[in-house]
This record gives C-alpha cells, structure tokens and sequence, in this order.
C-alpha cells in the first residue's frame, strides 16, 4: 500500500475504499515488529513513534467506522478482535490507542455527535487523539479543578491533566473544564497549541509504554467550535461507556494470548526438563503441558467471552428505540462478564508462564514478568470484584447496571 504524507503528517490513501480486510492486511507486518521489540523497547523506555504512525497510516481507526462516511464499515467485532492481536503484539500500544479507538465509536454509533464530521475528517487522515478528564484534587473521583474563562472572542484554559493515554503519539487532546458558571464543559486542542505541554512521567509498574503522562494546561486560547457543553438529555441508551469497557477486556485477552505464545516459545526452544521429569525434552514433560493447555484455556475463554460481547453491543446499534434500554443493559453485563474472565485469564496466564520453565524463565532478558505487570495495570482500572456483584445483581434480581463510565 503506498502513503502519500502531507506537510502536516496526515497521511492519505490515493486507492480504493478501506475495507477490515485491507487495513488488517496493512498492519500485519507493524504488529509482527511490535511483538518482536517489544521486550527490548520496554527495558530501554523506548516508544514506538514509528510503528504507531504506520498504524495509524494504515487507518486502523477505520475499521469500525460507517463505508458511507469513508471507514471499512467493520462490525464492534471486528474492531475487538483486531484490539485484541495488537495487544498480542504490544499491550502497551493498544492502550495508548483506546482514546483514539473511542472516538471513532462515538462517531460510528452516534450520528448526533457534536462537530461529527469534524472529528471524521481527522480520523480519514489518520490523526491520533488522548482525552482524560483525570486530576488530582484531592476531591471525589470527577472533580474538575481545570478552568475555563472567557477571554476576549475566546476564551483561557488552564489545568493539568493525569493519565493522558497515549498523549505523546496523538495530535489532538481533549478532557473537562469548569467555566465560570460551573458547568463543565469538553474542550479539545491541537497537541502543539502553545500553552499545552505533554510529560513522559507515567510510572505504573506495567503499560510502562501507554505514554500515559501528565498533560498541563498554561494559558491555552481555546475558541468555541473547539467546546462541547454538556449534553444533560436523558440518553436512548445510558451505557455509552460500554465500548470503552469492552476495549480494556479485549486487551487483556490479547495479554493471555501474548503470554501463551512466550510460553510456547520459551517450551520449544529454551527450557529444559527438571531433573526428576520422566521426559527428554521440555515440551514431552507431562506438567508442562498441562500448564501450556491451561494457558492456552484460558486466553481462548478470554476472546471468546470479548466476541460474545462485542456482539452484543452490535445488536445495541440495531435496536428499536423502544428496546435499546434494554438491550443495552443487556450489552453492558456481557461486557462486564467480559473483563471479568478476561482479567482473570491474563492474570492466570502470566504467572503460569513461569512454570514452563526453571530459574532461567525469570531472566530480565526474556522479561515474563511484564505481561504480568500489564494485565495487573489494566486490571486496576476497574475493580473486577465489583463488577461480579453487579452481575450477580443483574441476574438475581434484574438491577440495572450502574449508568456510570465502568459500564
């Protein structure tokens, strides 16, 4: 496929239409080199700038994207699943691209989204975008403390922003503001406007990659085509955030998948039998493959359980008005069963990983323990447990998911 770049970076694609197949086809050679280096890059905090551009180059952010607004017209399976081999590859980078992959489904399932074709028009030209509305202010989990105040014919931001996923890649970054009435307010900017300042400090132990900084705010014009007010409406559907949900379980399974490939390599050609082990060779060893087939159980349960839910919340987007609520209520348990098993599979599979083999598994060389370390960093987003019991309240007595941003 070949890109013609214009001075703004954007690339575009002088061919045909995009398709899932196209663009799958586009990336398979980014993800190869993503999983290669990833052990590498991670030990020396070395960002793949370059793979990350091809990717977007690529339009990647097309695949769930409408045919008739120019994307490939993917299914919410289709974008899972291609979610879930990047994160095979790279955890760290489908992380970073998770506010990019939100916006390009808010742009597929809602025809009335504010500057709509505004935002198209970025994701054709394979721009990348970081959104959070994070602060630390001491306040309950929500609070704004980042103002907003007019300022001649525009206004003045000023704030700062934490867990700014994947904003050292992205050339447009959004989050919330409280104006001088006290409404919040959604703003977003280009990446380079003066005034806006992105730091590599993220710090987890795991995701290490995600460029999930802090972002500050000093002084930045903000005009008002680039404000979204607060729309208080009550919604045909009110677990908007279910998608975003689904994309965190879809990277944990790809966890347990990247883990299962690593224990099948190390099996194959590194480990040895123990010194007791009936067998020969590793890969005979009656103990390691039942620990390989565990692996392998649990990272295929983990994407099943990510299909079955982006299936369902594909029904979501094809639902009378007078079943939506239903349906998706529906959508947004099976997304919550979802991050439930996939968690627990990655979890599972990155400790099982060392039983494949002896001290030599725990070398820094081969660095086992970050896909570990990943799986137990996503995991903290959302509580698993509380999730189990509002599933478990779902089916016994028919209680409503929370309408909150965890579901």
């Amino acid at each position: 496929m070949t890109w013609t770049l214009h001075a703004t970076g954007r690339a575009t694609d002088p061919a045909a239409s995009p398709t899932v197949a196209g663009i799958r086809a586009a990336i398979a050679p980014v993800l190869a080199e993503l999983a290669a280096t990833a052990r590498r890059r991670e030990d020396t905090r070395d960002h793949p700038f370059g793979q990350v551009r091809a990717l977007a180059e690529a339009r990647l952010l097309l695949i769930g994207i409408p045919s008739e607004d120019g994307g490939a017209g993917g299914t919410s399976r289709d974008v899972a699943e291609v979610v879930i081999d990047l994160a095979r590859a790279d955890s760290s980078v489908a992380q970073a691209l998770r506010s990019s992959f939100l916006i390009a489904n808010r742009v597929a399932v809602r025809h009335d989204l504010p500057h709509r074709e505004r935002s198209l028009e970025r994701l054709r030209h394979g721009d990348l975008f970081a959104a959070t509305g994070n602060e630390r202010t001491g306040g309950a989990s929500g609070s704004v403390a980042t103002t907003l105040r007019r300022d001649g014919s525009g206004h003045v931001l000023n704030g700062t922003k934490y867990y700014s996923t994947g904003g050292l890649y992205a050339a447009w970054f959004g989050g919330t503001a409280v104006d001088e009435n006290g409404d919040i307010v959604q703003f977003t900017v280009p990446t380079d406007r003066e005034g806006v300042e992105r730091l590599d400090d993220f710090d987890a132990v795991g995701q290490r990659l995600t460029a999930s900084g802090t972002t500050r705010l000093t002084d930045v014009r903000v005009t008002d085509d680039e404000l979204v007010r607060i729309d208080r409406n009550e919604l045909r559907n009110p677990w908007l955030g279910s998608f975003a949900q689904l994309y965190l379980a879809s990277i944990q399974a790809g966890i347990a998948a990247a883990a299962l490939d690593d224990a099948v390599w190390f099996g194959r050609e590194k480990a040895r039998p123990i010194k007791h082990s009936t067998a020969g060779r590793t890969i005979d060893d009656p103990y390691v493959r039942h620990v390989v087939g565990q692996m392998a159980a649990r990272a295929h349960a983990a994407r099943g359980s990510v299909v079955l839910a982006a299936e369902a919340l594909e029904r979501v987007r094809h639902t009378p008005d007078d079943e939506v609520r239903t349906a998706g209520a529906t959508a947004a348990i099976a997304v919550a069963q979802a991050q439930y098993i996939a968690i627990e599979s990655a979890l599972t599979a990155g400790e099982l990983l060392f039983d494949v083999g002896g001290g030599s598994a725990t070398d820094r060389e081969y660095a086992f323990d970050r896909h570990w370390r990943n799986a137990r960093t996503v995991a903290n987003h959302n509580p698993r447990d509380w999730k189990a019991a509002v599933v478990g309240a779902y089916h016994l007595a028919g209680e409503e998911p929370p309408t909150t941003g965890l579901f």
